[in-house]
Protein backbone atom coordinates (compact mmCIF):
# COMPACT_ATOMS: atom_id res chain seq x y z
CA UNK A 1 0.00 0.00 0.00
CA UNK A 2 1.66 3.05 -0.84
CA UNK A 3 1.87 6.60 1.43
CA UNK A 4 1.49 10.10 0.31
CA UNK A 5 4.12 12.11 3.06
CA UNK A 6 4.25 15.94 2.16
CA UNK A 7 7.78 17.26 2.57
CA UNK A 8 8.33 20.51 1.66
CA UNK A 9 5.38 21.01 -0.75
CA UNK A 10 6.83 18.43 -2.17
CA UNK A 11 4.82 14.97 -2.55
CA UNK A 12 6.64 11.77 -1.92
CA UNK A 13 4.97 8.19 -2.89
CA UNK A 14 6.59 5.32 -1.15
CA UNK A 15 5.58 1.82 -1.92
CA UNK A 16 4.58 0.33 1.38
CA UNK A 17 4.57 2.49 4.74
CA UNK A 18 4.74 5.93 5.71
CA UNK A 19 7.75 5.05 7.71
CA UNK A 20 11.47 4.43 6.22
CA UNK A 21 13.18 5.49 3.61
CA UNK A 22 11.71 6.16 0.16
CA UNK A 23 15.00 4.39 -1.48
CA UNK A 24 15.02 1.42 1.02
CA UNK A 25 11.55 0.29 0.03
CA UNK A 26 11.79 0.89 -3.69
CA UNK A 27 15.00 -1.46 -3.64
CA UNK A 28 12.36 -3.37 -1.31
CA UNK A 29 9.94 -3.43 -3.90
CA UNK A 30 12.14 -4.21 -7.19
CA UNK A 31 13.75 -6.93 -5.21
CA UNK A 32 10.24 -8.19 -4.98
CA UNK A 33 8.97 -8.29 -8.39
CA UNK A 34 12.29 -8.99 -10.16
CA UNK A 35 11.57 -12.14 -11.90
CA UNK A 36 8.33 -10.72 -13.35
CA UNK A 37 9.89 -7.23 -14.11
CA UNK A 38 10.22 -7.61 -17.44
CA UNK A 39 7.78 -9.86 -18.59
CA UNK A 40 5.10 -7.62 -17.11
CA UNK A 41 6.80 -4.31 -18.62
CA UNK A 42 5.92 -6.04 -22.13
CA UNK A 43 2.69 -7.35 -20.84
CA UNK A 44 1.00 -4.14 -19.44
CA UNK A 45 2.67 -1.80 -21.97
CA UNK A 46 1.74 -3.90 -25.12
CA UNK A 47 5.19 -4.08 -26.17
CA UNK A 48 4.97 -0.14 -26.83
CA UNK A 49 7.64 0.72 -24.40
CA UNK A 50 10.07 -1.36 -26.20
CA UNK A 51 9.22 1.67 -29.24
CA UNK A 52 10.06 4.30 -26.21
CA UNK A 53 13.17 2.90 -25.84
CA UNK A 54 14.11 2.56 -29.36
CA UNK A 55 12.87 6.53 -29.72
CA UNK A 56 15.18 7.82 -26.92
CA UNK A 57 18.01 5.81 -28.32
CA UNK A 58 17.72 7.58 -31.53
CA UNK A 59 17.79 10.88 -29.31
CA UNK A 60 21.22 8.96 -27.43
CA UNK A 61 23.07 8.25 -30.81
CA UNK A 62 22.83 12.04 -32.30
CA UNK A 63 24.98 12.70 -29.14
CA UNK A 64 27.86 9.98 -30.39
CA UNK A 65 29.15 9.51 -26.32
CA UNK A 66 31.71 6.90 -25.63
CA UNK A 67 30.99 6.79 -21.87
CA UNK A 68 27.36 6.03 -20.70
CA UNK A 69 26.56 5.90 -17.31
CA UNK A 70 22.53 4.15 -17.49
CA UNK A 71 21.04 5.21 -13.61
CA UNK A 72 18.34 2.87 -12.32
CA UNK A 73 19.54 0.42 -15.00
CA UNK A 74 17.40 -2.53 -13.46
CA UNK A 75 17.83 -5.45 -15.76
CA UNK A 76 19.61 -3.17 -18.03
CA UNK A 77 17.27 -3.30 -21.05
CA UNK A 78 18.26 0.71 -21.43
CA UNK A 79 21.96 -0.31 -21.16
CA UNK A 80 21.55 -3.23 -23.86
CA UNK A 81 20.04 -1.25 -26.06
CA UNK A 82 22.01 1.86 -25.54
CA UNK A 83 24.88 -0.06 -27.48
CA UNK A 84 23.40 1.73 -30.65
CA UNK A 85 25.38 4.76 -29.64
CA UNK A 86 28.38 2.74 -30.23
CA UNK A 87 29.71 3.96 -27.35
CA UNK A 88 33.16 2.18 -25.66
CA UNK A 89 31.90 1.57 -22.58
CA UNK A 90 28.36 1.80 -20.71
CA UNK A 91 28.45 1.46 -16.83
CA UNK A 92 24.78 0.65 -15.43
CA UNK A 93 23.92 1.53 -11.35
CA UNK A 94 20.64 0.44 -9.54
CA UNK A 95 19.82 -0.15 -5.85
CA UNK A 96 18.48 -3.63 -6.64
CA UNK A 97 20.59 -6.36 -5.93
CA UNK A 98 18.19 -8.69 -7.64
CA UNK A 99 16.80 -6.87 -11.00
CA UNK A 100 21.33 -6.29 -11.28
CA UNK A 101 21.08 -10.01 -11.21
CA UNK A 102 19.00 -10.73 -13.73
CA UNK A 103 20.90 -7.82 -16.18
CA UNK A 104 23.99 -9.46 -15.66
CA UNK A 105 22.87 -12.79 -17.09
CA UNK A 106 21.19 -11.06 -20.28
CA UNK A 107 24.84 -9.18 -20.75
CA UNK A 108 26.64 -12.48 -19.77
CA UNK A 109 24.38 -14.52 -22.65
CA UNK A 110 25.26 -12.10 -24.92
CA UNK A 111 28.94 -12.11 -24.70
CA UNK A 112 28.91 -8.21 -23.26
CA UNK A 113 30.67 -8.43 -20.07
CA UNK A 114 33.53 -6.28 -21.91
CA UNK A 115 31.24 -3.59 -22.78
CA UNK A 116 28.84 -2.94 -20.02
CA UNK A 117 29.09 -3.52 -16.63
CA UNK A 118 26.60 -3.22 -13.64
CA UNK A 119 27.01 -2.22 -9.92
CA UNK A 120 24.89 -1.79 -6.88
CA UNK A 121 24.56 1.84 -6.13
CA UNK A 122 22.13 5.06 -6.41
CA UNK A 123 21.80 8.14 -7.63
CA UNK A 124 22.43 10.50 -5.24
CA UNK A 125 25.80 9.44 -4.23
CA UNK A 126 27.53 8.32 -7.67
CA UNK A 127 31.05 6.84 -6.85
CA UNK A 128 32.41 8.64 -9.74
CA UNK A 129 35.04 11.30 -10.24
CA UNK A 130 33.56 14.96 -12.06
CA UNK A 131 33.38 14.80 -15.34
CA UNK A 132 33.63 10.85 -15.82
CA UNK A 133 30.40 10.88 -18.19
CA UNK A 134 29.72 11.74 -22.04
CA UNK A 135 25.99 11.15 -21.32
CA UNK A 136 24.14 9.54 -18.73
CA UNK A 137 20.35 7.99 -18.67
CA UNK A 138 17.90 7.00 -16.61
CA UNK A 139 14.98 4.96 -18.49
CA UNK A 140 11.86 4.87 -15.78
CA UNK A 141 13.69 5.58 -12.88
CA UNK A 142 13.68 9.29 -12.25
CA UNK A 143 10.46 9.29 -10.22
CA UNK A 144 11.62 6.53 -8.22
CA UNK A 145 14.69 8.83 -6.82
CA UNK A 146 14.22 9.43 -3.12
CA UNK A 147 15.49 13.00 -3.25
CA UNK A 148 15.14 14.55 -7.18
CA UNK A 149 16.83 17.30 -7.12
CA UNK A 150 19.67 16.06 -5.30
CA UNK A 151 20.02 12.95 -7.57
CA UNK A 152 19.70 15.37 -11.04
CA UNK A 153 22.47 17.72 -9.06
CA UNK A 154 24.69 14.28 -8.88
CA UNK A 155 24.56 13.00 -12.42
CA UNK A 156 25.44 16.63 -13.39
CA UNK A 157 28.67 16.06 -11.18
CA UNK A 158 29.39 13.41 -13.36
CA UNK A 159 28.87 14.77 -16.29
CA UNK A 160 31.46 15.89 -18.82
CA UNK A 161 31.12 19.57 -19.78
CA UNK A 162 28.91 19.34 -22.88
CA UNK A 163 27.41 16.14 -21.68
CA UNK A 164 23.83 14.86 -21.89
CA UNK A 165 21.32 13.92 -19.87
CA UNK A 166 18.86 11.73 -21.26
CA UNK A 167 15.75 10.81 -19.13
CA UNK A 168 12.90 8.42 -20.50
CA UNK A 169 9.94 8.30 -18.14
CA UNK A 170 6.45 8.11 -17.47
CA UNK A 171 3.90 11.06 -17.78
CA UNK A 172 0.61 12.11 -17.31
CA UNK A 173 -1.44 12.49 -20.29
CA UNK A 174 -3.26 16.30 -20.53
CA UNK A 175 -6.20 15.22 -23.53
CA UNK A 176 -9.76 14.04 -23.52
CA UNK A 177 -10.04 10.93 -23.71
CA UNK A 178 -6.40 9.39 -23.66
CA UNK A 179 -5.94 10.95 -19.92
CA UNK A 180 -10.01 9.66 -18.58
CA UNK A 181 -8.97 6.33 -20.25
CA UNK A 182 -5.54 6.23 -18.68
CA UNK A 183 -6.24 6.96 -15.61
CA UNK A 184 -9.39 4.37 -15.35
CA UNK A 185 -6.33 1.63 -16.83
CA UNK A 186 -3.87 2.70 -14.15
CA UNK A 187 -6.39 3.01 -11.00
CA UNK A 188 -8.27 -0.29 -11.76
CA UNK A 189 -6.32 -2.70 -14.20
CA UNK A 190 -2.43 -2.25 -13.83
CA UNK A 191 -2.73 -3.40 -10.26
CA UNK A 192 -4.95 -6.12 -10.92
CA UNK A 193 -3.13 -7.72 -13.25
CA UNK A 194 0.29 -6.55 -11.55
CA UNK A 195 -1.00 -8.44 -8.26
CA UNK A 196 -1.96 -11.38 -9.83
CA UNK A 197 1.43 -11.87 -11.79
CA UNK A 198 3.77 -10.67 -9.37
CA UNK A 199 2.05 -10.90 -5.95
CA UNK A 200 2.83 -7.42 -4.76
CA UNK A 201 -0.07 -5.42 -4.91
CA UNK A 202 1.63 -2.52 -3.12
CA UNK A 203 4.32 -2.32 -6.08
CA UNK A 204 1.83 -2.20 -9.07
CA UNK A 205 -0.24 0.46 -6.94
CA UNK A 206 2.72 2.58 -6.37
CA UNK A 207 3.30 2.62 -10.02
CA UNK A 208 0.48 5.28 -11.41
CA UNK A 209 0.57 6.94 -8.07
CA UNK A 210 4.34 7.68 -8.61
CA UNK A 211 3.79 8.91 -12.03
CA UNK A 212 0.93 11.07 -10.65
CA UNK A 213 2.91 12.84 -8.37
CA UNK A 214 5.83 12.81 -10.59
CA UNK A 215 6.63 17.03 -11.87
CA UNK A 216 6.60 15.79 -15.22
CA UNK A 217 6.99 18.14 -18.51
CA UNK A 218 7.67 21.35 -18.18
CA UNK A 219 7.61 21.26 -14.57
CA UNK A 220 10.81 18.52 -14.81
CA UNK A 221 12.16 20.98 -17.55
CA UNK A 222 12.47 23.60 -14.85
CA UNK A 223 13.73 21.62 -11.97
CA UNK A 224 16.30 20.06 -14.32
CA UNK A 225 17.33 24.25 -15.18
CA UNK A 226 17.51 25.28 -11.31
CA UNK A 227 20.32 22.50 -10.63
CA UNK A 228 22.53 23.79 -13.23
CA UNK A 229 21.48 22.15 -16.59
CA UNK A 230 20.84 23.98 -19.82
CA UNK A 231 19.23 23.74 -23.38
CA UNK A 232 16.60 22.07 -21.82
CA UNK A 233 14.17 19.72 -24.28
CA UNK A 234 10.59 17.54 -23.98
CA UNK A 235 9.60 14.97 -26.37
CA UNK A 236 5.73 13.91 -25.23
CA UNK A 237 5.17 10.31 -26.55
CA UNK A 238 2.02 8.37 -27.46
CA UNK A 239 -0.22 11.13 -26.74
CA UNK A 240 1.59 12.17 -23.14
CA UNK A 241 1.98 8.61 -21.98
CA UNK A 242 5.85 8.61 -22.16
CA UNK A 243 8.32 11.75 -22.63
CA UNK A 244 11.90 11.71 -23.39
CA UNK A 245 13.93 14.48 -21.63
CA UNK A 246 17.18 15.92 -22.66
CA UNK A 247 19.50 18.46 -21.20
CA UNK A 248 22.78 19.48 -21.07
CA UNK A 249 25.84 20.28 -19.11
CA UNK A 250 27.25 24.03 -19.50
CA UNK A 251 31.02 24.01 -21.32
Amino acid sequence: MYRLVNMQSEVIVKPYTEEGSKKVQVADMFNNIAPKYDFLNRFLSAGIDKKWRRRAIKELCKENPKTILDVATGTADFALAALQANPDKIIGIDISDKMLQIGKEKIAHKSLNEKIQLMLGDSEHLPFENNTFDAVTVAFGVRNFENLTQGLTEILRVLKPNGTLLVLEFSNPRKFPIKQLYRFYSKYILPTIGWIISRDRAAYTYLPESIKAFPDGEKFLHICSSVGYNETKWIPLTMGICSIYIAKKHA
